[in-house]
């Protein structure tokens, strides 16, 4: 069963053990905010609800939102913008100018980063993960960040399930972000189970239906196959030249490797979706033409 804290109540003496969520006073270790207590390995608080506060060392997705040289202006899903400087940016011995920064990181473009600094007036600084590009027809999924230890599952049962039986490529980020590539098919279940988790988080034998939602894909996506196949080999006795199998999607690519994100409607056929009435949101990483 799950325990409820709120601020303030008592955790263990055991200090060393501490974590996120948690404050230390006289030799004890109290809550600092409301949650569920999770004690399987440091002490820490999962909040139920609440913005996504940055701490030193978390790695997020981020959308630039503005210019302020010698920095781009990042969202990060939180009350507090942060900075990223030039120089995580520019390569041994380049200088990037103002009016050159659109052309390394523009408005609305996507990137993965770490949190670096944070001082005593909330200024996020991040440095650039830039092993990490996200790519024009990649999904973007926004849920609360405080799912995202029920997306991971314990032990990271959940996501490796995730991404074992749809084969798509998936990276959580601790702001709430989640990136997915792969077939668009199998990336439109993955976002539905995903989303699907969010919501139903509290909820009992949630394991059990998501595996389900994925085994049934999979067997879809294997007799599509196997049809595609007799009607290839058909088309070949006929001696005409078929190809069978799916349709997979290319992403583009500009100079920099890092597309925009554009939010559309929900129209037929464009893969994209949002949530209404709700935080969670499913997106396609749109570039510029």
């Amino acid at each position: 069963m799950y325990k409820i804290v709120v601020p303030g109540d008592f955790l263990s003496r055991d200090v060393k053990r501490a974590g996120e969520g948690t404050y230390v006073e006289d030799g004890c270790v109290y809550a600092y905010r409301y949650g569920i207590l999770d004690e399987k390995e440091e002490i820490r608080v999962v909040a139920l609800s609440g913005k996504y506060v940055p701490c030193r060392g978390d790695v997020v997705i981020g959308r630039i939102v503005d210019f302020s040289f010698p920095y781009w202006v990042v969202d990060i899903a939180s009350p507090y913008k942060a900075l990223l400087h030039v120089a995580e940016v520019a390569e041994e011995g380049e200088r990037i100018e103002m009016g050159r920064m659109h052309e390394y990181l523009d408005i609305d473009d996507i990137i993965v980063a770490k949190v670096k600094s944070i001082d005593a007036s909330m200024r996020v600084e991040l440095s650039l993960m830039k092993e990490f590009r996200v790519r024009r027809g990649d999904r973007l999924i926004e849920i609360s960040h405080t799912k995202i230890p029920r997306i991971i599952g314990r032990h990271g049962s959940m996501i490796k399930m995730l991404k074992e039986r749809s084969g798509c490529f998936i990276f959580i980020s601790k702001n709430g972000r989640i990136w997915i590539k792969g077939r668009e098919d199998a990336v439109n279940i993955v976002s539905e189970a995903i989303l699907m988790i969010a919501e139903e988080a509290h909820t009992s034998g949630l394991t059990d239906r998501v595996a389900r939602m994925l085994d049934s894909f999979r067997f879809q996506r294997r007799r599509q196959q196997r049809e595609a196949g007799l009607k290839g080999e058909t088309g070949k006795r006929g001696g005409e030249n078929v190809v069978s199998g799916s349709v997979v999607s290319r992403v583009g690519g500009n100079e920099k490797g890092i597309e925009h994100e554009r939010v559309g409607e929900c129209e037929g056929g464009s893969g994209e979706s949002e949530q209404s009435g709700g935080s969670n949101r499913s997106r396609r990483i749109e570039g510029a033409a």
